[in-house]
């Protein structure tokens, strides 16, 4: 039996194995910690200030959560059990190796069944890990989804990385076949392969040359991982849970952060990369190139320009390329190609319905939204839109709508009705009704409106409306970038809302909603609820003020807009409602946070359409005819209402399926 070998692995007349272990893997940190230095410090110098520092007691619990149990990569399948396994099994090495070396150097503890257990649990996520290499080397050679980036620099990450544990599995098998203790079968995955080793039938001097090459092999390749990780696609492991940690917690989803400004309080539009954020900036490093984005971008599923895993990745690579030229030179630097322009085209910039799919989806917490949002900024500065933007635009300029017509017509639906509609101007109401343009101008949607006022009337609702007083939102209009016209809007409204009196805020368009809601001043509501109409239904439901005297008796379908669902998180009420009616509810296949976009949001319903291979909202049309029995696409927007009415005529299922708002079934089963 030859030499006894060393806890480290090495036999010990070659000397302390800390000679050998901490110079190589010492100097390896050092490069490593240059490296990432290097990076680190483009986006910290380059980006402007934002501060992310603060509620450390929540960063640190959203780490554990998202960076390290990986909630949100586990919310997909197949790719989110194959990276748990490799990531939990390198976090497994990482806290093995800490131990190691705490063991031989500080306290002594790995002893006894502590050891036999330390050893079981370093195998068995060995194990653990190759599954997940497995795993990987399918999807990503076989499988080969459009969503991945296919390049040779992940085959290089994943080989060096499946070495590196192949490399350790290697190390510890030649010793459990060089020593042969009684303890072996705690590590049953290495004893194994020990067998193999010994049947060879090589001697114990052969087995430990073998033992002592692979050791240093191991040792170079982990070297090796450190030194290239900063230019690898392993960055992420660093970049990915930084993310995390400097995630937005201080606004909600529906929140766009403010337009930023200059030293002399200008606006500023972003032009380079010197003018985002050093937080937007650390989103282009941490991106993964998963896809996930891409795959929920219904804008990208049309076939428009936008990827949001690309544009992170143009930004990143523009990065990489220009960010020492812009640090020592400036943004007048003419040597490094424009922002917004050339390195992101604006066509890319346009396709975008804000609905906030790749941001629920990244499971690094990228916010893709807010960055397009501040280049678009540019984009209206310089007069870079279509013409059908322009004039909705101008329209909400001058009239404070996008239909350009007069603000004396807005209330013209309500002219009809039996019992007139309080003006909240000039009455106190309980429920101020915050109309919106869609559903006071629209031809096709004014009969929706009409029974709304109805159903409100009939349950016996305290409410007025603006009349001539209300303009816009301004929600779309924040989203296009045409920040100061949003403003406007937004001094306009608060103007007319401060002069009323009421308790609380209905509205039956989801994306005023969330700008009511989310975005517009604090003192202009006073600690005053904004509600959408199925939430107040639905709390009369509960409540017993809202009972139902007919049974629909429909099989029907629910689509969930962006911003009543995804942005504010109502998914219940609506449903509720629908069942209330007597309706028989079949869910869609992308439904609660996972909704499809109908193609409306961002001001998308203001431009002229692109060249696509198929609408938003022809493919939402298309999910729900194939599901079985259901006749009725039941809505809770006004935009969807008008995009999905057009989609079923231009995909030929008008005689198919119908499209309703919700409120109509409400109506149909009070009445």
């Amino acid at each position: 039996m030859p030499e006894r070998i060393d806890f480290w692995g090495i036999p010990h007349t070659w000397g302390p194995p800390e000679v050998y272990a901490y110079g190589i893997m010492g100097l390896a940190s050092l490069v490593l910690l240059f490296r990432l230095y290097q990076a680190v410090s483009l986006w910290w110098r380059l980006g402007r200030s934002e501060k992310r520092w603060d509620q450390l007691h929540i960063r640190v619990w959203r780490l554990i959560k998202y960076a390290i149990v990986q909630v949100r990569v586990l919310s997909q399948r197949y790719p989110g059990v194959m990276h748990i396994a490799l990531a939990w099994a390198f976090f497994v090495f990482l806290w093995g190796t800490i131990l190691a070396t705490i063991h031989s150097h500080f306290i002594t503890f790995l002893r006894g069944n502590t050891y036999l257990i330390y050893k079981l649990v370093l195998d068995l996520f060995t194990l653990v890990f190759l599954v997940g290499a497995v795993m990987a080397a399918y999807r990503r050679y076989i499988q080969r989804p459009r969503r991945l980036t296919l390049a040779p620099r992940f085959t290089y990450s994943l080989v060096l990385i499946v070495v590196i544990v192949v490399g350790g599995l290697a190390v510890t098998s030649t010793r459990l076949a060089v020593e042969r203790p009684e303890w072996a079968w705690w590590t049953p995955f290495a004893w194994l392969v020990g067998q193999l080793w010994l049947s060879t039938g090589a001697s114990d001097q052969a087995l430990l040359n073998w033992h002592l090459g692979l050791w240093a092999f191991h040792l170079l390749s982990a070297a090796t991982l450190f030194v290239t990780l900063p230019m690898s696609t392993m960055l992420h492991v660093v970049t990915g849970p930084l993310n995390v940690f400097f995630s937005k917690l201080d606004r909600p989803m529906g929140q766009l952060a403010p337009q930023p400004q200059t030293s002399a309080g200008e606006p500023l539009f972003v032009t380079s990369l010197r003018d985002l954020t050093w937080k937007q900036l650390l989103d282009s490093e941490a991106c993964t190139e998963c896809g996930r984005c891409q795959d929920a971008c219904p804008a990208f599923a049309a076939g428009t320009p936008l990827s949001p895993k690309e544009l992170m990745v143009d930004i990143r690579t523009a990065l990489r390329r220009d960010g020492r030229t812009l640090l020592k030179n400036g943004n007048g630097s003419d040597k490094v190609p424009a922002l917004v322009g050339e390195v992101v085209k604006d066509a890319i910039l346009w396709s975008c319905t804000t609905c906030g799919a790749c941001v629920r989806e990244c499971p690094v917490f990228i916010e893709h939204v807010d960055t397009m949002v501040d280049m678009r900024r540019q984009l209206v500065n310089e007069g870079r839109m279509d013409s059908m933007l322009q004039e909705a635009l101008a329209n909400l300029g001058r009239y404070g709508n996008s239909f350009g017509q007069s603000e004396r017509v807005r209330a013209r639906w309500a002219q009809t009705l039996e019992t007139p509609i309080k003006d909240a101007r000039k009455e106190s109401v309980e429920y101020l009704w915050f109309v919106g343009d869609y559903a006071s101008y629209s031809t096709t949607l004014t009969d929706i409106t009409r029974k709304t006022a109805e159903v409100f009337q009939k349950l016996g609702l305290d409410f007025g409306i603006l009349y001539d007083g209300e303009r816009n939102a301004g929600n779309d209009v924040r989203r296009v970038g045409e920040e100061g016209l949003y403003d406007m809007l937004v001094h306009r409204n608060a103007a007319v809302l401060s002069r009323c009196s009421f308790k609380a805020i209905i509205t039956t368009d989801p994306h005023s909603y969330n700008t009511l809601k989310n975005e517009y001043p604090r003192e202009v509501l006073d600690g005053r609820p904004v509600l959408h109409y199925t939430e107040l239904l639905d709390q009369m439901l509960a409540s017993g003020a809202l009972k139902f005297t007919h049974r629909l008796g429909y099989t029907v379908t629910y689509s969930d807009p962006c911003y009543l669902g995804r942005y504010n998180g109502v998914y219940d009420a609506p449903r509720r409602l629908i069942l209330a009616t007597g309706c028989q509810l079949i869910e869609m296949p992308r439904c609660g946070d996972r909704a499809a976009c109908c193609g409306a949001g961002g001001g998308r319903i203001w431009m002229e359409e692109q060249a696509v291979q198929e609408r938003p909202s022809e493919a939402r049309i298309r999910e729900a005819v194939k599901l079985d029995n259901v006749q009725t696409l039941v809505v809770t927007c006004p935009k969807d209402v008008t995009m999905y009415r057009d989609a079923v005529k231009t995909t030929g299922y008008e005689n198919r399926m119908a499209v309703k708002e919700l409120i109509e079934l409400i109506h149909a089963a009070l009445c």
